[in-house]
């Protein structure tokens, strides 16, 4: 950014969202709430993340001040194979069968955006897609004991060890895949803070 960001609410504890908004030097601040995660089978996939993000946004536009002029920012990240939403793996079972599933495959990474402040709102989805090599079970075993990626869609991050072994190519926002297309968010703000 040309000038000095107005700072905004982070509603997200991730630390690669926290991340790339330090590397993009937007002031923020991290306020989070449980939120439910589910959506209607109506959505379309690229409805799916949105959907979550907006609700993510809502919770905290109703705990703040009415004088409180900051944007709200929240995002939700899916993976999609074969039209199949994966999710965050459950255990590390879970994990090994997700990876199973995406080795050798295209997948997409789809990260839905919420900006909020009041009554006003925009909203974008992103789309990455990301083809993995086959991976071995000795491949995928080792990545997710040392990795343990829990807390991750799809039981993987692209900028760790299976990202950089195991990813074959991107079509797309790098840093998309990582949780947000931070790019596009400054591009946003800078033109909804004027």
């Amino acid at each position: 950014m040309t000038r000095s960001p107005r700072p905004i609410i982070l509603a997200s504890q991730s630390p690669r969202r926290k991340m790339l908004l330090e590397w993009a030097e937007i002031p923020f601040e991290v306020i989070v709430q449980p939120t439910d995660e589910t959506f209607p089978a109506s959505l379309s996939m690229v409805e799916v993340p949105v959907h979550i993000a907006r609700n993510k946004a809502k919770v905290i536009g109703e705990q703040l001040d009415a004088n409180d002029q900051r944007w709200i920012l929240a995002a939700d990240t899916i993976v999609v194979l074969n039209e199949e939403v994966i999710g965050k793996p459950v255990d590390r079972n879970d994990a090994i069968d997700i990876l199973k599933k995406l080795s050798g495959q295209t997948h997409r990474v789809i990260t839905g955006v919420v900006l909020m402040n009041g009554e006003e709102e925009h909203a974008f989805s992103d789309i990455t897609e990301v083809v993995f090599h086959a991976l071995t079970e000795e491949q995928i075993r080792f990545y997710v004991d040392k990795y343990q990626p829990y807390d991750k869609a799809g039981a993987y991050a692209i900028q760790e060890w299976i990202g950089v072994v195991g990813i074959h190519a991107i079509k797309g926002d790098f840093y998309n895949v990582m949780g947000l297309p931070v790019s596009r968010v400054v591009q946003l703000l800078e033109r909804i803070q004027k």
